[in-house]
């Protein structure tokens, strides 16, 4: 956590915790050694406790659950098999029944649901399964964790279910070399949608999913707005129409990423009122060339007007 806020960190949403990790936050926070905010999600499936815990240290109010695999070892769940892998279509690791009946206990007890989903399998069988506990729009907030690679007719499911797309930008830009291999230039086209999602009104927070990626919100700020590696290619970036707008890339990395919590009247934006949690950087990634956005670093850390970081 003390590299986290060195990274400019002020909350983590932990995707999948077990009791004992729970324990182990709340010892911290008992010796104030946690300098940041938790968001935890329970991992599937462990029992879920009666209510929901909100606290300005730690929260519980989430499910985490696992439907596929990942893009890059072919066990994300794919509708038609791979392109570079004929009869393989991933791997299905929590059906439609299966999350259904975890969501409706989550919703009696006042839980939010995020489902790991990266293949446009995974994503259909969880929009589905949503759909059939929240059957409209709704304030619940469920979320589809990572939504990779979404068939063209199920982006507009995302809307109709209130679904938050939490999505990461660097895995678009660790990804490209290889993605469209794995499942051809058509399908590549609903995959790492961002402008898709946001031009539907769907709610699309960032992230960096660490440990899988480096936890440095600037590589992902970096990646969202051009859809390039760090060595600036390729040149004006992978499908350079799903970029996000610098406004957008900001609004991801902080009161999007607030309202995936439900904490959007308490932070992700400097508002009288609000807790001060805020950073400083050493350049200003809103003017700067593009490229110059990774050489910005963390100059302080402040979580609750207390600082945690600081050179």
């Amino acid at each position: 956590t003390q590299l986290l806020a060195r990274d400019g960190i002020t909350t983590v949403g932990d995707a999948g915790v077990q009791y004992e990790d729970i324990a182990g936050y709340r010892s911290l926070i008992r010796e104030g050694k946690l300098p940041i905010r938790i968001y935890a999600m329970i991992l599937y499936p462990l029992a879920l406790p009666d209510k929901p815990e909100i606290g300005d240290y730690l929260t519980i109010r989430s499910l985490k659950i696992v439907a596929d695999g990942a893009l890059g070892s072919r066990g994300a769940a794919m509708i038609e098999p791979y392109s570079d892998d004929p009869g393989n279509r991933g791997l299905v690791i929590r059906d439609r029944a299966t999350i259904r009946a975890a969501a409706e206990n989550a919703l009696a007890k006042g839980f939010q649901v995020n489902t790991h989903a990266i293949g446009d399998l995974a994503n259909r069988t969880a929009l589905e399964a949503y759909g059939d506990v929240l059957e409209g729009p709704n304030d619940k907030r469920f979320r589809i964790e990572h939504a990779q690679i979404v068939a063209p007719e199920d982006f507009a499911k995302f809307k109709q279910f209130s679904v938050i797309a939490s999505m990461q930008a660097t895995h678009a830009t660790s990804d490209m070399l290889w993605a469209q291999d794995r499942i051809g230039p058509e399908r590549i086209k609903g995959g790492y949608a961002w402008q898709t999602f946001l031009h539907l009104g769907v709610h699309v927070p960032n992230g960096s999913d660490f440990p899988v990626e480096d936890p440095n919100p600037l590589w992902g700020f970096y990646s969202a707005v051009t859809r390039q590696k760090q060595d600036g290619t390729p040149n004006g970036g992978w499908f350079p129409s799903q970029k996000m707008s610098r406004e957008e890339a900001l609004r991801t990395w902080t009161i999007e990423g607030a309202y995936a919590t439900f904490e959007e009247s308490r932070k992700g934006s400097l508002e009288p009122g609000k807790m001060a949690d805020f950073i400083m950087l050493s350049r200003d990634i809103m003017t700067v060339p593009a490229a110059e956005i990774i050489r910005a670093h963390v100059t302080l850390t402040v979580v609750g007007g207390k600082i945690v970081f600081s050179e």
